[in-house]
Formats: C-alpha cells, structure tokens, sequence
C-alpha cells in the first residue's frame, strides 16, 4: 500500500481523494487543523483516515510528512514551501495544483539532492492549460514551424443557464479571493509591444473572446503572462498572453464596485462586529461614497457618477445590477466583517452561491498563429468545455482536483521520475496526464483554420 497525506479537505479535494481511493492500493490521510474538517471528507471514503494537523508547527508537520509516502498540499500557496521543507528532510514527494512561487523555486536544488519530486501547477489554470498549449506547441516545432501569436483565456463560469445575475457569476466558495483578483495588474506582450494594465485599469481591457456563438465571453490579462514566451519556448509570438474569462457584462459592473472604493480591505468602525447596531446597507454605501444623503436616489445618481462605460445600454445594466444588490436599500442588512470589501464579499455570498441542482461550467480556449515550415499561415485552436454535475463534483473542482490525483498516482507508480520542484513542462512529465484525462471526461477540441 502506498500512503498519502492530503493537506486540505477545501472542494477539490474530493475529486482528487475519490480518484486516489479507486486503485485500492493507497492509503489516504487528511489533515486539516479542525479534525472535524477532516473527518467530514474521510468518512465518505473507506480506508480513509482523518487527523488534526496545524501545518505552522513544524515538528508536528515533519512528523506527518515523514510518515507517507507522499504528501498532496491543497492549502493556501503560501504554505508550500514550508511543506517542502519537510518533505526535503524527509525525502518524501509531494504534489500542488499551485504556480511556482519565489520561495518555493528556491528549493529546486534541495529537491534534487533529497531526489524527491515537487510536482506544481497540476489543476486546471495552472495546469491542464499547460498541457494542451505544450502538446500543439511541440507539434509546431516537431513540423519545421514557428508559434507567432499565442492567447489563452480560462474561465469557471455558471453554466449559461445559471448565470442569471447581473454579474453573470457565482461563487463555490469564499468571494474574496475573486474580488482580490480585480486589483491584479497585468503584464503581456501584445503585437511586439510588452503591455503593462495598472489593476485599477484591468477591467477597462476586456474585449470579447470568440470561442462558439452560443457564448457571449469577455476575457482580460492574468497578472504577469510576458515571460511564458521563454517558458514555452515560443520567441517568435509577437503576442502572448494568457487570461481570465467572464461573461459580457462582468467587467462593467465589476468596475463600477472598484470605483465606489468597495476593494479597500481597511477596517472601519462603522463595520465592525462591535458595532451592535443593525447596519442598513444605504449606511454604508453613503459612508463609502462620502454621501451627505443615505436616500437610495441620492446614492444611485453618486453611483451613476462611478460608472465608467458610456454605452446607454451597459450603464442601464450596470445602475439594474446596483439595485439587484440592494447596496441602496434601506431595508437590507449589511453583514458587520470590518472591511468595505469583506462586508461586499458577504453580500455576494448571500445572493450568488450556486443553488441546489444548478451547475458550473469551465472554459479554456488557446488560439495559436503558426507560421508553417513552407512560409504558410494558419490558426489553431483548442478549446476545453466542461459542465459540473448537479449535486455532484463541479466542473471546477474536478479539472483541478482530478490531475492533480493522476500526477499523485504516477509519481507512485514510478512512472515521472524528473526530480526538483518541477511544474509539467516537458513531454516525459505531462504526455502521461494527457494520455489519462480522456478517460475522466477531460478533453480539448482542437481546429485549424
């Protein structure tokens, strides 16, 4: 039997423990700081096994690690370098979903002393993205030819049936991390130009992204893409950049709550939990927009103010969105959290959650100018679609979770051997995921044109 400690029981977890117990040779333990957590996710799997663990105690963390043969960390990313760490000591593997960070690339050398595996970026974005890019890629190049433009853009999305709200979004789980993700700047190079967007510019450089007709999708840089041209080994793009995806709409409206201030993750009184007094929500729209009046006209012609579109019909949209929120309404609550952007985050918790039966969908396309080797051009793309099921993984949870689990089990099995903090960017580490995700229903539709 082969042991596994799985730091995490967050929702990708399942579908990477539901992969792992199938073989019936591993044995799984998770580990969360509330055994509680834990025990929730272990029972569902016989053979499962369920401990409390605080990742930040270093001697309890070596002691888990050094007792598995592998160690699968589903924590935030900024404990991953602490985790390989112990598994370093300890000579023991270990498998994130999460980029490679800084911290985490310094250990590479160690890694390849202690002759583990630090296998990163194994999900969907960061991972099964690398994989279909990689694949056409090397077909270029194995042809005589060159990749001279390459754009990727990734988006977990409700299904189109489901995303019935202004935003055209819903949440799996906490709304914080996507709001963060609104003040990223981006980095990328666009027709030989390296493009530099400020994070509160970000959303004003959505333009539409054609994948089917069925589908109405914006899409904007993620953070800082320019270097993926050496990463792929692709110096003749004269565009690269990899993306988000959302729903026409989304960046309007999203804007608008960057301009009223609602991203300040500062404390304030009025906010705060001490605060025994019930807090209508026009209360803190006026203190947030420096309203004299809290009267729901006065603060949606301030808003109007904030809208920055000038298309009749979006800005329509956008003022319809506001009052769907009730951030003007005297008669809805705010939830006390201490920030403007915690207090929102409650907000569109309450009323963009995916409801009983209803389903997500994810998104990925790369699209690729090739120059061929006989001075022809054509365009290539690859297009991933997948839906979740009702009540069940959603499609989110399972592009993450699944490879993760294969890569888990191929390191098991012997079959990558590359030692050091690696992310799949060679054929001899990503071709054997690729040959496994047909099987889970994971699959690319590629085209030339």
């Amino acid at each position: 039997n082969r042991s596994i400690l799985l730091l995490g029981s967050g929702f990708v977890a399942e579908p990477c423990l539901e992969y792992l117990m199938r073989s019936g040779n591993n044995v799984v333990t998770v580990a969360c700081r509330r055994v509680e957590k834990a025990q929730e996710l272990a029972t569902k799997y016989p053979g499962t096994k369920a401990i409390s663990l605080d990742v930040e105690d270093d001697a309890a963390l070596d002691a888990a690690v050094a007792a598995h043969d592998l160690t699968i960390s589903l924590i935030p990313y900024t404990q991953h370098a602490r985790v390989m760490k112990s598994a370093i000591k300890a000579k023991k593997h270990v498998v994130t979903t999460s980029y490679i960070s800084p911290a985490m690339e310094e250990l590479d050398q160690a890694a390849k002393e202690a002759g583990i595996i630090c296998m990163n970026e194994i999900g969907l974005d960061p991972g099964i993205d690398h994989l279909y890019a990689l694949k056409i890629i090397n077909e270029v190049h194995a042809e005589g030819g060159k990749i001279t433009s390459f754009e990727s853009f990734c988006g977990g999305l409700p299904a189109p049936e489901d995303s019935n709200n202004p935003l055209g979004y819903k949440f799996s789980w906490s709304a914080r991390g996507v709001l963060l993700a609104l003040r990223n700047n981006a980095r990328y190079w666009q027709d030989g130009k390296l493009v530099e967007i400020q994070g509160k510019d970000l959303m004003d450089s959505a333009r539409p992204i054609y994948i089917y007709p069925a589908f109405a999708t914006v899409g904007y840089g993620n953070r800082d893409s320019s270097h993926y041209r050496e990463r792929y080994n692709i110096p003749h793009a004269q565009t690269c950049v990899r993306g988000t995806m959302r729903y026409q709409g989304f960046p309007e409206f999203a804007k608008t709550l960057v301009n009223m201030g609602f991203l300040d993750d500062t404390p304030q009184q009025l906010l705060s939990a001490a605060n025994t007094e019930p807090l209508p929500w026009n209360k803190v729209t006026a203190q947030l927009l420096g309203s004299a009046s809290d009267e729901p006209g006065s603060l949606l012609a301030a808003i109007e103010s904030k809208i920055d579109t000038q298309d009749p019909e979006a800005r329509k949209r956008v003022l319809h969105g506001v009052k769907w929120l009730g951030i003007t309404s005297p008669d809805v609550l705010a939830t006390k959290r201490g920030t403007y952007l915690d207090v929102l985050c409650a907000r569109l918790e309450d009323l963009m959650m995916y409801g009983e039966g209803e389903r997500d969908m994810i998104l990925l396309q790369h699209k690729f100018e090739v120059e061929n080797k006989d001075g022809s051009n054509n365009t290539r793309t690859s297009v991933t679609l997948m839906y979740g099921e009702p009540n069940g993984f959603t499609a989110m949870a399972k592009t993450v979770g699944v490879p993760c689990g294969m890569a888990t089990q191929l390191i098991l099995d012997g079959k990558i051997t590359k030692t050091g903090v690696i992310a799949p960017m060679t054929p001899e580490v990503y071709q054997p995921i690729l040959d496994m995700l047909p099987s889970e229903g994971i699959n690319a539709v590629e085209e030339t044109i």
